[in-house]
């Protein structure tokens, strides 16, 4: 199975004015991206607004995002749901259209137990067996947490080679990590937890601060894998005020405010997000001036 890298972007969705999916400003920020330490980007999760798109804009978004970074960085398709049905058909058309993998989150609101999670990615997994697959928790969200030993189960099926934790637990990551095999790679889903969880075995992240401070995570990552963890630290201590900045509020509506502020044409979010109160615009730009990130 190809491997996803060590920085992942969970890439926004740009929106036009009139709120349709801007493809155009979508294909130069996917290029710049991984021109600026992006491995891999991760298109129409949640950052990306998955809830308000629809399959017609998503399966565009990865033809568009495929070809600008074709031979640069690979794209995984976000094309999970809360009906197994609908993530199959979904990640069957994905799969179809040649992308590298897909993100498959847990599903959201009909809280499912243990055995119905397990059930569900399975049935995924198999319909398209060639498709590396990243499992999803990320609780807030979804209301379930997805527990070590079903991770476990699920990490011994061939193409469902990673996961993308964002509990915010680090003893849960440890508990994975034990269970699985060395080569399931685990992600932090959270941009401030990245370094500690590579402490104890993660392979780097799926990552919203990306967007502004891609290379910067890229050499974090870099360095604490050759053993340079005083500097993986600094790195991480430098970059921590913005982590915490581009979540005063809910995701991604902070992080389009901070690519507005570098010049980025991405819109606003889509309703029920709304735009940011004027002290979050402040506190990202000061963030960002202090980091040298604005011109």
């Amino acid at each position: 199975m190809r491997e996803f890298g060590r920085v992942l972007t969970a890439m926004v969705t740009p929106f036009a004015a009139d709120g349709k999916v801007d493809y155009a400003v979508a294909e130069k920020l996917a290029s710049w991206l991984v021109e600026n330490g992006s491995d891999s980007l991760v298109i129409c999760g949640t950052t990306g607004e998955s809830p308000t798109l629809s399959w017609d804009e998503e399966y565009e978004l990865f033809q568009v995002v495929q070809k600008a970074v074709a031979g640069k960085g690979l794209v995984i398709a976000g094309t999970g749901s809360n009906s197994t049905s609908e993530a199959i058909a979904a990640t069957e058309k994905a799969a179809k259209l040649g992308l590298d993998g897909s993100l498959q989150v847990v599903p959201y609101y009909n809280k499912p137990p243990q055995e119905g999670l397990y059930q569900h990615f399975r049935a995924i997994a198999s319909s398209c067996p060639s498709l590396p697959i990243m499992l999803y928790n990320i609780p807030g969200r979804t209301g379930t947490n997805m527990q070590p030993e079903t991770i476990a189960r699920l990490a011994e099926i061939d193409n469902i080679v990673a996961i993308k934790e964002a509990s915010g637990n680090l003893d849960w990551v440890s508990q994975i990590g034990s269970m699985t095999a060395p080569e399931f790679e685990i992600y932090s889903g959270d941009d401030s937890l990245t370094l500690p969880l590579l402490a104890v075995g993660g392979k780097g992240v799926v990552s919203v601060a990306s967007h502004v401070v891609g290379s910067q995570l890229q050499e974090m990552i870099q360095a604490f894998g050759a053993g340079q963890t005083q500097k993986a630290t600094e790195i991480h201590l430098q970059l921590f005020p913005l982590f915490k900045a581009l979540f005063t509020t809910t995701n991604p509506i902070p992080v389009k405010a901070a690519l507005r502020l570098q010049g980025w044409e991405v819109g606003s979010t889509r309703l029920p997000l709304a735009e940011p109160p004027e002290h979050v615009n402040q506190t990202i730009k000061t963030v960002l001036t202090e980091l040298n990130l604005l011109s």
